[in-house]
């Protein structure tokens, strides 16, 4: 650290991927819950602006245990989280275990749901969730065995996260068969609408009558509704 910081390095990022003991020894991770503490308290301690990465679904991970990945990441005031969902590539030591029936990837939508939750709690506790999902490219395609890739993984689970926020606001507000128009962020129209209007589309089915329109004063994942009266 004193080495990184004489060269003049101001942000530092840790790929802590879980604090689960077990799910780091049966990853091979090559270090331990207390590691990702310790190194995390000194950077922050020697004034570096700290990162952390997460993974879901990797070997001998839960639902439970990401959560608790999460929890503990909250607790160490990053600056920054990149959260990944595992995917499979051949010629790994993972790719190995899938192909022996010893491991069972997420599927999509169990990664979707499972990292919509973990961003709104990174939300709600002021940290900046930088990336979510993987790049396209980068040999992901060439080598994909299995696991919950998709190139617009990101906004699907910012969708998921719209998609609880506003059914939960509906409920409060008693808007059943009601017209409603739902405000968000103008650059999030898209991300609460869905994907060729999937959100858009389950509220109706559920007796929601909405249009989606922009709030440049509302922060993003934050929704306002106005029921309008005939």
């Amino acid at each position: 650290l004193r080495l990184l910081k004489r060269y003049g390095v101001t942000s530092i990022e840790l790929g802590a991927q879980s604090t689960d003991p077990e799910v780091l020894v049966k990853n091979r991770r090559g270090h331990s819950r207390e590691d990702i503490f310790n190194a995390s308290r000194l950077i922050k301690n020697q004034g570096f602006s700290l990162g952390l990465q997460m993974m879901t679904g990797l070997l001998g991970d839960t639902y439970e245990k990401s959560l608790q990945t999460c929890e503990d990441i909250i607790s160490l005031k990053p600056d920054t989280v990149r959260i990944y969902p595992t995917i499979t590539l051949a010629g790994t030591y993972l790719g190995e275990c899938y192909k022996a029936g010893e491991y069972e990837p997420q599927s999509l939508d169990e990664a979707v749901s499972l990292c919509g939750r973990l961003l709104k709690r990174f939300y709600d506790n002021s940290i900046s969730v930088i990336r979510l999902g993987l790049h396209s490219g980068g040999n992901v395609e060439e080598g994909y065995l299995a696991g919950p890739y998709h190139p617009a993984f990101g906004e699907m689970c910012q969708s998921a996260v719209y998609y609880e926020n506003a059914v939960a606001l509906l409920k409060t507000l008693d808007a059943h068969n009601k017209n409603v128009t739902l405000y968000v962020n103008p650059s999030e129209i898209s991300k609460m609408t869905g994907q060729k209007g999937a959100n858009k589309e389950k509220l109706r089915s559920m007796g929601y009558n909405v249009v989606i329109k922009g709030d440049s004063t509302l922060d993003k994942l934050r929704i306002k509704a106005e029921i309008n009266e005939r």
